[in-house]
């Protein structure tokens, strides 16, 4: 019996989810001399998936343009399944939104390198996150903890 309300994290799988690529101006703003600017966003998502079993979901948009035109617009977005049972309530919405995030981003990185340098591009690396950071504003932004992420 007592195995049972042991704390049970595992994860189950790690996984692309999505990936595109745009170059809706190529091939004319390959030529173009000017230095591109580069604008990353990232999203960290969680949704049931069974009983006990959830999908954490981090998602990358990268696009790098020459004034107003779009040299290319990457979005990527990598998943986990991961096992969790017999956690306090308090707990889970930090496991889905700190623990989860962490050991999906780095598999989530090297898409999103592999992706753009497949493109012809020199890698965009992204740089290290603070989940527990991203995490805590996110809940202090929402106030009373309602959003995407289980509590």
């Amino acid at each position: 019996m007592s195995e049972e309300l042991q704390p049970v994290f595992q994860i189950q799988r790690v996984y692309l989810k999505e990936a595109s690529l745009e170059q809706p101006n190529s091939p004319a703003i390959l030529l173009a001399q000017e230095q591109p600017t580069v604008d990353i966003q990232l999203a960290v998502s969680a949704e049931p998936a069974a009983e006990g079993v959830f999908e954490v979901c981090v998602s990358a948009t990268v696009q790098t343009k020459i004034g107003d035109k779009t040299v290319f617009l990457v979005e990527c977005k990598q998943a986990g399944i991961f096992e969790i049972r017999n956690l306090p309530p308090e707990q889970m919405g930090p496991i889905m939104g700190i623990a989860c995030p962490q050991i999906v981003y780095p598999y989530l990185r090297g898409n999103v390198a592999d992706v753009i340098s497949r493109a012809g591009f020199p890698p965009v690396h992204l740089s290290e996150i603070n989940f527990q950071a991203m995490y805590e504003q996110q809940q202090a932004a929402q106030g009373d903890g309602a959003g995407t992420l289980p509590q």
